[in-house]
């Protein structure tokens, strides 16, 4: 099969194309310029921005044109498409995609709604890399998101609640705005939307709060669990968090940087966990 991917599973466009892997990119827009996410401006470079400016930065999705346009590039000989996206309660992405597939009615395409982002959309495009190149067909590969998906879990903190009241995609975090100052929200992304799981008063509770989720977790499933830890200009921190969360799941946990596009509505400072029962 083919493997198509949006740009929120945060590999560059080099790792994947290495692994067979096409990149749909979103977009990010400071003021008037728009950047191609993880081609045109990667994290470092956000994050920079981000905190010496008042511009607040957007996003854009793909055109299902876009899509449409890929679908076509990787179809050179009627192999059925595997395209996962972003969960589709937080972006259009998910949409475009199907309206590209149905300008294409000739050709086996499977959209497949992750129902989460960032590190957990990466997680699953790495089990599906993984299982396509051990012989999975594409029936498989939709077997395996939908198993992958059921027990996924993605659980972070954030230095501010304002860059997700910005973008709209607070959810139910939104009862944390009134909170007093200083205390540190630990969020949830349940079902595609960001939700609040605790609050505690300090950013170092905050990264305790959350190794505690894995472990809990990690115990219910039998201690199987695959973990991956994402930062936004917090490598001190995430990577403290990778190394407590390895001996959780007793292998070795990357540590990725949060791409552009999941950047703009977390802000920089955030730190995230994506697991799910292996």
């Amino acid at each position: 099969m083919h493997l198509v991917a949006d740009s929120t599973c945060d590999i560059s466009e080099a790792d994947a194309a290495a692994r067979g892997l096409a990149i749909v990119p979103l977009k990010v827009i400071i003021g008037d310029e728009v950047f191609a996410d993880g081609r045109d401006i990667d994290a470092a470079t956000l994050y920079s921005r981000m905190r010496s400016s008042s511009v607040v930065p957007r996003t854009s999705q793909p055109t299902p044109a876009e899509f449409e346009a890929t679908f076509r590039e990787v179809d050179s000989d009627g192999r059925a498409i595997v395209c996962t996206t972003i969960a589709a309660e937080m972006s259009g992405t998910h949409s475009a995609a199907i309206q590209a597939r149905e300008a294409l009615p000739g050709m086996d395409i499977r959209i497949l709604d992750t129902h989460t982002v960032g590190p957990g959309h990466r997680l699953i495009v790495n089990a599906v890399l993984d299982a396509a190149a051990s012989g999975a067909d594409a029936a498989e590969i939709e077997g395996l998101v939908a198993g992958i998906a059921a027990t996924m879990r993605l659980v972070f903190t954030v230095e501010s609640l304002e860059y997700l009241r910005r973008g709209g995609r607070i959810g139910g975090g939104r009862a944390l705005l009134g909170s007093v100052l200083n205390v540190k929200p630990i969020l949830e992304v349940r079902d595609g939307t960001v939700e609040p799981l605790h609050r505690v008063r300090t950013f170092p509770r905050a990264l305790d709060r959350i190794v505690e989720e894995v472990s809990r977790s990690a115990q219910s499933w039998g201690g199987r669990a695959r973990v991956l830890v994402a930062h936004a200009d917090q490598r001190e921190a995430g990577a403290e968090v990778a190394r407590r969360v390895s001996e959780i799941a007793g292998e070795t946990v990357e540590l990725i940087d949060v791409g552009p596009v999941i950047g703009c509505h977390g802000g920089p400072g955030a730190v995230g966990v994506a697991f799910h029962r292996r």
